[in-house]
């Protein structure tokens, strides 16, 4: 496994990590509980060390079960978690619906203990804040409160996990608060959605820190897991990507056709393996978190580089075909 540091942190950590939301939640297909655990503790087998979660995935119940997994292995591994979810006073919504934020001093101390208490450890490596916008970002009196948590020991680094809900339109104004206060952004990145890499990885190089990246695998259309027939059971956190036929149009039967058009990164290496190569070819990415939901997956994934490595002619061949939307049209009032 490769391993590296989060620029702007003294942490170390390996190039693949593990979202645990696949496991702590029932979101991906994970329902039983031993499962997840046996997940988590081969994960660690095959040298993977940053494991990352949240306070609200499963109200908690994500963090209580990487404890459960490898609270014995604390001392060589690096947890991130995050908060801003108000999961004290407001009850889990369907559909993985947003809870209301509290972006308070107060409730990110009662959020750090809480966490604390759930994983069972005094300190957190990694410290996020979960999805803010533009007016949590500028609060100065949560980061002041986040620097004298660091100063105590409490965490070891803190950054911001952006969701797709950031509005666009001020993305460089958050992107550069970020990386101007040494936080680290995770974003979601892969070989077909860019647009929010395209702003981050070079503000981040500016400000010498490192992007964190999630969904690496376009929600299972880059590791071979979602054919045209594929079906989501109730609960899957996916089904909103095939809600109507629009979008069913736009991300699965559009994105299998991108699919094929990558048929050549496929030379010594699984369309897995190769998302992930394609992710960590920038070293301004720290590490990539994919969905892990079996042993299969995790073999894959924890192996990417023991496959043939992706050359700099096949990643300028990618870029250009995402440039030209892989010669598919454009959906009406894209932009890039």
């Amino acid at each position: 496994m490769e391993y590296r540091r989060i620029r702007g942190t003294d942490l170390e950590v390996s190039a693949v990590g593990f979202g645990v939301w696949t496991v702590g939640t029932t979101w991906w297909g994970v329902k039983d509980r031993n499962v997840g655990i046996d997940l988590l503790q081969r994960a660690f087998d095959y040298g993977i060390t940053f494991f990352d979660t949240a306070d609200t995935y499963a109200s908690g119940d994500a963090e209580t079960i990487l404890r459960e997994a490898l609270g014995d292995r604390r001392d060589e591994i690096v947890i991130a978690t995050k908060f801003g979810y108000d999961i004290y006073n407001n009850p889990d919504r369907p559909g993985q619906q947003e809870r209301p934020h509290d972006w308070s001093p107060q409730y990110m101390r009662k959020a750090l203990e809480g966490s604390l208490k759930r994983l069972g450890t005094d300190y957190i490596d990694y410290y996020q804040l979960h999805n803010p916008r533009l007016d949590a970002i500028q609060k100065d009196d949560l980061w002041a409160e986040l620097d004298k948590a660091k100063d105590e020991g409490l965490i070891r680094a803190y950054g911001t996990a952006l969701g797709p809900a950031i509005d666009m339109r001020q993305a460089d104004e958050a992107i550069e608060s970020i990386s101007r206060r040494k936080a680290p952004p995770q974003i979601i990145y892969n070989l077909f959605e860019q647009q929010l890499g395209e702003r981050v990885f070079q503000t981040a190089r500016e400000h010498d820190v490192s992007v964190l990246v999630r969904v690496p695998h376009a929600s299972g259309l880059l590791d071979g897991s979602v054919q045209r027939d594929t079906t989501f059971e109730p609960g899957d956190h996916r089904n909103w990507r095939v809600t109507t036929n629009q979008r069913r149009k736009e991300w699965l039967e559009d994105g299998l056709v991108k699919l094929e058009r990558l048929d050549f990164l496929t030379e010594g290496r699984t369309i897995g393996q190769a998302a992930l190569q394609f992710v960590l070819h920038d070293p301004i990415v720290a590490s990539v978190l994919p969905n892990i939901y079996d042993a299969e997956g995790l073999e894959d994934f924890a192996t990417f580089d023991r496959a043939r490595a992706l050359t700099d002619d096949e990643y300028n061949r990618v870029q250009e075909l995402y440039a030209r939307n892989f010669d598919l049209p454009e959906p009406a009032g894209a932009q890039r």
